[in-house]
């Protein structure tokens, strides 16, 4: 699999910010704490807490 070049290294970092900003900004609509997106990174944790984040009463909303 060889070395990751310092251009691969940037590649990854984009792709990570291109999926976590989203996630952060759905986060923070939701009422949740941004610090949630930690999550994604756990295997199985994270499609878990999908279905969590999907079924829950959202904290903006429970006053609606």
């Amino acid at each position: 699999m060889g070395n990751l070049s310092f251009f691969h290294w940037i590649i990854v970092l984009l792709v990570l910010l291109l999926y976590i900003f989203p996630v952060v900004k759905i986060l923070q609509k939701a009422g949740y704490s941004a610090w949630w997106c930690v999550l994604v990174f756990i295997p199985l944790v994270n499609v878990v807490m999908l279905w969590v984040f999907a079924f829950a009463r959202w904290p903006n909303l429970r006053d609606a």
